[in-house]
């Protein structure tokens, strides 16, 4: 029993550090492209409709204790960050801020089982690179976060989809 919940540890801490390290990729390569801030509410309401701003019900700026009620209990449970294991397929890591909101969703599938496609997270068109992987951030400014999809080219292979808080 200590032995599997070991394994489970090194296992969560490892797609933890992953999904932070795929964060921050996010981040800095959606920074370079940033989108025009529009000049009106309503524009920004005709071009901000995100086609995936929340996973399992969870939402960028819920509290902890809302998300855990759409979430259940986390295997590993923190004041900053909550991961969660579904399956053997599928791994979601909530990070929080101080004031213990949702800050950013990373979820991971492996092998692609049981991910959205991407046209459903991100749009119609991905970048493509010339291992196979695709990624793509599309970034809703006047929202307040930004959506980013990324396929690794490895087998099994990883889905990450993130959704992150963007900070001013």
């Amino acid at each position: 029993m200590i032995s599997k919940l070991s394994d489970l540890a090194i296992l969560v801490f490892a797609i933890g550090a992953l999904g932070i390290g795929m964060i921050v990729t996010a981040q800095t390569q959606g920074q370079k492209s940033r989108t025009p801030i529009t000049t009106s509410f309503k524009e920004a309401a005709a071009t901000q409709k995100p086609l995936y701003a929340e996973y399992k019900g969870v939402r960028i700026g819920m509290t902890a204790a809302e998300a855990r009620a759409k979430l259940g209990e986390p295997e590993l449970k923190g004041d900053d960050q909550d991961y969660y294991l579904f399956s053997d397929k599928e791994m979601a890591q909530i990070a929080y801020d101080e004031a213990h909101e949702v800050v950013c969703i990373s979820v991971d599938y492996t092998g692609g089982v049981g991910a959205p496609d991407y046209r459903n997270v991100v749009g119609p068109e991905i970048d493509v690179r010339a291992d196979g992987s695709i990624y793509k951030i599309v970034r809703y400014e006047e929202l307040g976060f930004w959506v980013s999809y990324n396929r690794t080219a490895s087998e099994p292979g990883m889905v990450t989809i993130t959704i992150q808080k963007i900070r001013v």
